[in-house]
């Protein structure tokens, strides 16, 4: 083991070593299938986001993954081993939205505690730096408030060398500078090879911060790509121009290529699976658009279309 500025580390991990691998994994609770074949592989030092609407099984994927609840069919494998042997190990630290934290202690002797127990460990006071949370370490655990408990189960997910942090909802509760210094803290650690997986409704920070996005959905595996690809999947393009009112409107209907057209005092408004071809035959309409943008889906967008799609086709 040697040490960096970073921390302890284990040595490299194979280039071509699966750090997590689930294969057709299924867990049902009474009559609903909260994960229902699930294949997927991560890889080291990608960061990677899980999205979900509310039931989509992401808490689901991540207790099979941490050895919390065992998959009905399938196998899961951390490391090439099981979720159990690959935590004793200390080779996984995670940040989960349920349980509560230990009483009766302040900050500090909790992280000094964690970091005891880790088989890697960071020292306390770097773990506290990190976290942010130096200046509250002598504050009694149940006296914290909601985005200070966050960066507490930070600290406790970050005490060791852990080659892979899985991360349930992260950064609720935090304030914007939190955020920031929660997620400069989680690219440092990817840079330094480790994998991150984390949950999110905050779509924004999946779509600034994953090299990779898994779109979960009643237990299934809709998409899986940057968040590039994802917007891609959503295929219309927006295009927005100022034209003087009055403008026929006729005209605009018209235009090739148009999945949806809103016209709202002076602005126009057009979704179109063809933007050059749309803003193309705008102008041979001898239209003149002012401020004319033309822009791609959001992350959120192309979420809701993936997942919107999803339930008409299995309604």
């Amino acid at each position: 083991m040697t040490t960096t500025a970073a921390g302890p580390t284990a040595g490299p991990v194979a280039a071509d070593t699966a750090v997590v691998r689930f294969e057709n994994v299924g867990k049902a609770y009474g009559g609903v299938r909260a994960v229902d074949g699930l294949s997927l592989c991560l890889h080291p030092g990608e960061t990677v986001a899980l999205l979900g609407p509310n039931g989509a099984g992401k808490s689901s994927t991540l207790d099979l993954l941490l050895g919390l609840r065992h998959p009905d069919s399938g196998s899961v494998r951390v490391f090439g081993t099981s979720p159990r042997e690959a935590l004793v190990a200390g080779r996984v630290g995670a940040m989960l939205q349920s349980g509560g934290l230990m009483e009766d202690v302040t900050v500090a002797e909790l992280v000094a505690l964690t970091c005891s127990l880790h088989p890697r460990p960071y020292p306390a006071g770097e773990v506290l730096a990190r976290a942010g949370i130096t200046q509250i370490a002598d504050r009694p655990v149940d006296k914290l408030s909601g985005g200070q408990e966050q960066r507490v189960r930070f600290a406790l997910a970050t005490a060791g060398a852990n080659d892979l942090i899985v991360l349930d909802e992260p950064t609720t509760g935090m304030d914007v500078t939190a955020r920031q210094a929660f997620w400069a803290t989680m690219r440092e650690q990817a840079d330094a090879g480790r994998t991150v997986l984390f949950a999110t409704h905050y779509l924004e920070e999946a779509d600034a911060i994953a090299d990779r996005v898994l779109v979960l959905h009643r237990g299934r595996l809709l998409a899986d790509g940057t968040a590039g690809e994802i917007k891609a999947m959503a295929g219309a393009r927006r295009i927005s121009f100022e034209l003087e009112e009055g403008a026929d409107q006729a005209l605009l209907r018209e235009l090739p290529f148009l999945a949806s057209l809103e016209v709202t005092g002076g602005r126009v408004r057009i979704q179109s699976h063809d933007a050059d071809g749309t803003v193309h035959a705008v102008y041979a309409l001898g239209l003149r658009p002012r401020a004319l943008e033309v822009t791609a889906p959001g992350l959120e967008q192309a979420f809701v279309a993936i997942t919107e799609a999803e339930e008409a086709r299995t309604a």
